[in-house]
């Protein structure tokens, strides 16, 4: 009796949390609208969006992304009949990898191209200053990434609720009802969160670069640091059994550059646990951070770069 009475509270806080969660989800959708259409920097932030959907790098990226989805959906990954968990795996990481490009493309062809081309010049002898330039071309970028996640995140979630039923049909198993398909499908929530918060993260670091350097240094620069953000846990870990240099070097690492770590959920995957909404607060905190520093470096690199 006592046991079901604590895992009523749980249950109850978690719901509550989710709640809260949620009405800060809207609270930033109604932020983004709210600058784009209250504000002299949304102009640029709706310009750039429009501009990067026109692109054909954005809809050769959600084609990507649902094609590998739809081809992972039937690829037999031979995991022991974990094919589930490994489409949740190659989902998550292809829908950050092609939001990552659109973010890194975007950020180098309206602020890199715009400066190289004198287009930024034009637009800052208007009424609009340097830091809502870079604040409203941040603004788009986020806006186009969101636009990307909802078509794929849909189809995203339409597949692992056919592929609960195809793994149990080709296993010879009783095929699950509809209301047992939908945990597989919400657990996905939060990684699609985790996503779009990574991606958040580097799309501001490649603000700060594109205020410098061109896109191909851009990416070269983007991606070793998705990568090494990542690998900053092992870094620290590997550190710590070896040279005090080592040591110094890897914590340094791991303060400088962001800790990607935090938004995999590979682990709540692999035990099909739902990553706790507190969880998901923390490391949008810890993104809003990071992204507030990196757009504050955009601002100065920007400050007293010359437009003539």
């Amino acid at each position: 009796m006592f046991l079901l009475a604590a895992s009523s509270i749980e249950l109850a806080n978690d719901l509550k949390n989710w709640v809260f969660f949620s009405i800060g989800m809207v609270l930033f959708l109604a932020g983004l609208l709210f600058y784009s259409y209250g504000t002299k920097g949304g102009i640029i932030a709706r310009a750039t969006t429009k501009e990067a959907v026109r692109q054909p790098v954005f809809w050769l990226s959600i084609a990507a992304t649902i094609a590998f989805l739809v081809i992972n959906t039937w690829l037999p990954f031979y995991s022991l009949g974990e094919d589930l968990k490994m489409l949740k795996e190659c989902g998550l990481t292809t829908i950050l990898i092609c939001g990552l490009l659109i973010a890194t493309w975007t950020a180098s062809t309206s602020i890199a191209d715009e400066i190289e081309g004198k287009t930024a010049m034009t637009l800052l002898s208007k009424p609009i200053t340097r830091r809502q330039f870079i604040l409203g071309k941040y603004v788009g970028i986020l806006q186009t990434v969101l636009l990307y996640m909802i078509p794929v995140s849909i189809v995203f979630g339409l597949l692992i609720f056919y592929k609960v039923g195809y793994d149990a049909r080709e296993s010879s198993k009783e095929i699950p009802e509809a209301m047992q398909r939908i945990p597989d499908v919400l657990q996905m929530f939060p990684g699609l969160v985790l996503t779009f918060l990574e991606v958040a993260i580097l799309g501001a670091v490649s603000v700060a670069i594109s205020t410098r350097l061109p896109f191909v240094v851009n990416m070269a620069i983007c991606f070793p640091i998705y990568v090494i953000g990542n690998l900053t846990p092992q870094l620290v870990q590997a550190g710590a059994i070896k040279l005090e240099f080592v040591t110094f070097m890897a914590k340094l690492i791991s303060v400088v550059l962001p800790g990607l770590e935090w938004f995999n959920m590979s682990t709540a995957i692999s035990t099909g646990t739902m990553v706790p909404p507190l969880y998901l607060a923390t490391a949008t905190l810890y993104a809003m951070c990071y992204i507030a520093v990196s757009i504050l470096l955009a601002f100065i690199l920007f400050e007293d770069r010359d437009l003539a």
